[in-house]
């Protein structure tokens, strides 16, 4: 390795005189580093400097009023980040309950930062998620009062308004032990029932809602409520308080039976999981989005598994794959089979995938599985059916077939780059300019086109085509 390269062991030779007179360099006009450079000589004087900084800059972050753009965003994050590693690596191993306090005015931090930047891509969010997670490291080791604890927790989940403490119950549940739990179940039932104040009226009456400022109020408290509880419920072990926040008809939801069905599953009730996971499939049944609701199906042959009803978990395993191609569904079928049967039934299973009446899942699954040669023949014999947009896919399927069925992969690259010159899609052209390289030099290795155009001819109906894509073919020639 070359003495001049850039690395740590490198670096470390030039002694500190040297480094120090570096960074200094560095940091000179970019505030980011200068508050990183000054953590770093805090954390060398111990965690309670850390944490003095660590208020001052949270300080700061508060008081802050200009508006980040997407363009300063991902600095703002990356501060944000530094911040929560400073506590967990600084601060948490010498004293759990001030990384603590310091995640919890973390937090308190959402409303000022949502106020002043559009968090639309879900980066801010992502980074009080990580805060939450963290919590929940050092939760079980701090030493605070579990009462006030749980005051201090329904205090934030009631005034969170960006969901910045969503999962802070189960995060300390431990600290809270059975008193806070019970506590917090208790006192979230006084607010719930507590009549608004004024303020509040008169905040909802600025609204214009359609309902009066109280029954809004109300609904409002009793969503919040209900999901306090669950919470509870859940850290307790109570699967019976946990359903009781859904009606009837809600627990025939697919968004809502299967997590309750699990529930009961864990506590070993596996005829009442049964019977509400059946009827949410009976509810789903012929919506729309049944085929996505993969949570279903696996909740379900789990009871089925359990109450040993193998035939009727076979069937509903078949009929699953049938219907979405399920990689999953079929092996889980197979796995149920005396020996040579299920080599039979792979047979069977692979054939009706190789005709499915979408291209595009058949070929997901036939890569998934794999069966490269019957890929292969999906995309030769249904090359007009290719949808070139699902980029995604058609990529994934064009490099796995590459190797062994180089015809195969170069009719799928021609979709992709004919889709983006007829959409005039000028932001995918380098990537349609890549995958028509690649079919150049696929070219060598196809001694039979089989009917298709030549690459040589392939590339000159482009031309005719499309010759004004100038952008394009800029890329193309290089």
């Amino acid at each position: 390795m070359s003495r001049k390269s850039l690395n740590k062991a490198n670096l470390e030779k030039l002694g500190a005189e040297a480094l120090a007179a570096l960074v200094m360099e560095l940091v000179q006009g970019n505030a980011a580093l200068q508050r990183r450079a000054r953590m770093a000589l805090s954390a060398a004087q111990g965690p309670k400097d850390v944490a003095a900084d660590l208020r001052k800059r949270f300080a700061s972050l508060r008081r802050a009023r200009g508006f980040v753009g997407w363009r300063k965003q991902k600095a703002l994050v990356t501060d944000l980040r530094g911040l929560l590693t400073v506590i967990e690596t600084t601060v948490a191993p010498d004293d759990p309950d001030e990384a603590f306090d310091l995640l919890w005015s973390f937090l308190l931090l959402v409303p000022s930062i949502h106020e002043r930047t559009d968090d639309s891509n879900g980066s801010v969010g992502d980074v009080m998620r990580d805060a939450v997670e963290m919590i929940a490291q050092v939760a079980p080791s701090i030493t605070i009062d579990r009462i006030a604890l749980a005051e201090r927790i329904l205090d934030a989940v009631t005034d969170a308004g960006y969901g910045e403490f969503d999962g802070i119950i189960p995060a300390t549940a431990e600290a809270l032990g059975r008193e806070g739990l019970d506590h917090l179940k208790q006192i979230t039932r006084t607010w719930q029932s507590a009549p608004p104040s004024e303020e509040a009226i008169a905040r909802y009456r600025g609204f214009g809602l359609m309902s009066s400022p109280e029954d809004s109020i109300r609904r409002s408290k009793d969503l919040t409520a209900s999901v306090i509880l669950a919470d509870i419920a859940d850290a307790q072990g109570d699967v019976d308080a946990y359903m009781a926040r859904y009606s009837a008809e809600q627990l025939t939801y697919g968004t809502i039976a299967p997590g309750v069905a699990r529930r009961l599953l864990a506590a070993g009730r596996v005829d009442e999981a049964h019977e509400i996971i059946k009827g949410a499939l009976t509810a789903e049944d012929g919506k729309p989005l049944r085929l996505f609701r993969q949570d279903l199906n696996e909740v379900y042959e789990d009871c089925l598994q359990r109450l040993g009803r193998t035939d009727e978990l076979k069937s509903h395993l078949w009929e699953t794959f049938e219907q979405t191609l399920s990689t999953r569904s079929l092996r889980s079928y197979l796995k149920l089979l005396p020996d040579f049967d299920d080599i039979e039934a792979e047979e069977k299973a692979l054939t009706l995938a190789e005709s499915h009446s979408h291209p595009g899942a058949a070929l997901g699954f036939l890569i998934d599985w794999p069966a490269h040669d019957r890929a292969a023949r999906v995309v030769l014999s249904r090359a007009n059916e290719l949808d070139g947009d699902a980029y995604h896919l058609l990529t994934e399927t064009a490099n796995a077939l590459e190797a062994e069925h180089p015809l195969a992969a170069t009719v799928i690259r021609r979709a992709m780059v004919q889709d983006t010159l007829d959409g005039a899609r000028s932001t995918r052209y380098r990537h349609a300019a890549r995958h028509l390289a690649e079919c150049q030099a696929n070219d060598a290795v196809i001694a039979d086109y089989n009917g298709f155009p030549t690459h040589a001819q392939f590339v000159a109906t482009l031309k005719d085509k499309h010759a004004r894509k100038y952008g394009f073919w800029q890329l193309v020639d290089g």
